[in-house]
């Protein structure tokens, strides 16, 4: 599950706002396709109605969705049944919960071809891209970039917070990027290892927290508990969230997605590009040492390819 498919369920209600737990909602619509080849012919008439058209499924009537399946009313209560539902009631609930969470992964719409390529998805991934860092080089402030830089300059330790596939990626990108320029820096992409590390968390210390939406509760609740030990926070999300409101320093850009579920979201370019410069931003702030720490990896990177020291430079 994505991190937006995540705030989805939130705002169904379909979480306890206590512990922050998602309820299991049962995935009706892979329910049908497993069961498809054990269903009686007649049965899976009513399955290819149900998949060829979800929201027309959830909305008809009993007598609408028999009909369009050329079958009679009871067969499409013993599909119902075949696939573990309790009749038509329950699985049309079932199946409008799984609308929310997938509705969008539903669509077949043929996507434009490159005429050049031949591929449907070349343009919107290379567009995309350079979209997010236009938006990304408009959007990020100067000012608060140069914040940020100082901030872990100056900082005893650093981690990074980030959830879900590319949260997490870009936070070991983070870590990765700022190592070799001295800092200690870990990432943490766990929600208790994120609690648990803010609790270790002093003054001085810096949280640089990572959110393509900006309400991830986990996250944001990890900065919290950070800021109550008196620890930095810098946040690298989209503006005006949640996120922004807990944190010292804010690096925000918003990137439209383009309507494509297969393809990676083009928001992370943009995060990329904002933790680029917030890594030579730092290098820049701190200079001798930075460039002294990157001597030494570059040096023993060089021995360990080629196995013997660099040689010295000739006359």
């Amino acid at each position: 599950m994505t991190e937006a498919d995540s705030q989805a369920l939130r705002r169904t209600g379909e979480t306890d706002d206590r512990h922050d737990h998602v309820r299991r909602i049962p995935d009706i619509i892979s329910q049908v396709k497993d069961s498809y080849a054990e269903l009686r012919p007649a049965e899976r008439r009513v399955a290819d109605v149900v998949l060829d058209d979800v929201k027309y499924a959830v909305d008809a009537s009993n007598a609408a969705l028999a009909q369009r399946a050329g079958v009679s009313e009871p067969t499409v209560t013993r599909f119902c049944r075949a696939i573990g539902c309790d009749g038509v009631r329950d699985f049309k609930l079932k199946l409008a919960q799984s609308l929310v969470v997938g509705a969008l992964y539903l669509s077949t719409k043929p996507q434009p071809v490159n005429s050049d390529s031949g591929m449907p998805f070349w343009n919107a991934v290379f567009g995309e891209a350079r979209r997010a860092l236009q938006e990304a080089e408009r959007q990020i402030d100067p000012g608060q970039l140069q914040k940020a830089a100082e901030l872990i300059a100056k900082a005893r330790q650093v981690t990074v917070f980030g959830l879900g596939g590319s949260s997490s990626a870009l936070a070991q990108e983070t870590q990765y990027r700022l190592f070799r320029y001295g800092i200690t820096i870990s990432a943490q992409c766990d929600p208790y290892l994120m609690r648990m590390t803010a609790s270790t968390l002093k003054p001085g210390d810096l949280v640089i927290a990572i959110s393509a939406t900006g309400r991830t509760r986990e996250v944001i609740e990890a900065v919290e508990l950070a800021k109550h030990y008196r620890a930095n926070a810098i946040c690298v999300t989209a503006p005006d969230t949640e996120l922004t409101r807990v944190c010292d320093v804010r690096l925000t850009v918003a990137v439209p997605e383009y309507p494509d579920t297969l393809k990676p979201t083009a928001s992370r370019y943009a995060f990329l590009a904002a933790i680029d410069l917030l890594a030579v931003a730092t290098a820049y702030r701190i200079d001798g040492p930075a460039r002294e720490t990157v001597r030494r990896i570059k040096y023993n990177a060089q021995i360990h390819r080629t196995g013997k020291e660099m040689e010295p430079l000739g006359d």
